[in-house]
């Protein structure tokens, strides 16, 4: 099941980043990375037309208080957004449901791409949600046409779970791998439900 979570005030620090809540200052920063052809669509939504739909969507961030700001800690800029949100198909997929989880989802400003940087934040965020809050699961997708993300997931310890087609805010339908990593401190057994999109292996 879908394990209640919010920031409440959480910092996490790497080598190079702080993460930590949204807040309205963000705005620029936001609208900076937002704004860019590319960067929302690789994760399922449109670019930002103005300003406006930022700020709409960063009052969302902080209402909820449920997704990180990635800010370089050189120059407190942020650079990205890492969201732990519940996870969809709860009633379905019933092997979850003696457990607690939430799904990852993760963008990064282009200009950063390809430096580590985005797996340096996930690990951190994994690190604080197993060890710290004790979920016993995440979840996180990816488009089988976003081959970053991909290896970001690998490298965090993701093993493919099941292989979806799903809608898009885009109203765009795209082949999914939705991947899965289990607390490696538990003792956890799933009886896997709807074989028919399994993909994963022990």
């Amino acid at each position: 099941m879908n394990a209640v979570f919010t920031i409440n005030g959480k910092q996490i620090e790497t080598e190079r980043l702080i993460l930590r809540a949204f807040c309205q200052d963000d705005l620029e920063d936001f609208y900076q990375y937002a704004s860019v052809q590319g960067v929302g669509e690789r994760a399922g939504w449109c670019h930002h037309k103005s300003r406006e739909e930022s700020q709409s969507k960063l009052e969302s961030f902080v209402l909820e208080d449920q997704t990180f700001a990635i800010c370089l800690k050189s120059n407190n800029k942020v650079i990205g957004s890492l969201g732990v949100k519940q996870y969809g198909l709860e009633d379905k997929l019933t092997e979850f449901t003696n457990y607690q989880g939430r799904e990852l989802g993760f963008v990064l400003n282009k200009d950063y791409w390809n430096k580590g940087i985005m797996t340096e934040a996930v690990k951190a965020v994994i690190n604080y949600l197993f060890n710290e809050c004790h979920l016993d699961f995440l979840t996180c997708g990816h488009f089988i046409s976003n081959t970053s993300s991909q290896r970001v997931q690998q490298k965090c310890g993701f093993k493919p779970y099941r292989k979806l087609v799903c809608d898009t805010s885009m109203g765009t339908q795209e082949t999914t791998i939705l991947n899965l990593l289990v607390n490696p401190r538990k003792e956890i057994t799933f009886n896997f439900s709807h074989p028919e999109t399994l993909i994963w292996q022990d």
